[in-house]
């Protein structure tokens, strides 16, 4: 994998974990002071996208009872 941005709370590849996490179908944002953002860049995109794998490939999910 290549290297990313930003892995800060809010930021796409944050935001790409927790859809994983919960199971939430791939969407690309991220939050800007509690609001969605969905016009993302090329680049924003692929680091959505790589903390959203790289979250599949650890099997992390939120467990529910």
């Amino acid at each position: 994998m290549t290297e990313i941005a930003s892995r800060t709370h809010g930021s796409p590849y944050d935001r790409g974990q927790a859809d994983s996490w919960y199971r939430r179908p791939i969407n690309p944002h991220y939050m800007d002071k509690g609001k969605e953002i969905t016009d993302l860049t090329e680049e924003q995109i692929a680091e959505y996208l790589q903390g959203y794998q790289e979250n599949e490939d650890w099997g992390e999910h939120k467990e529910y009872d």
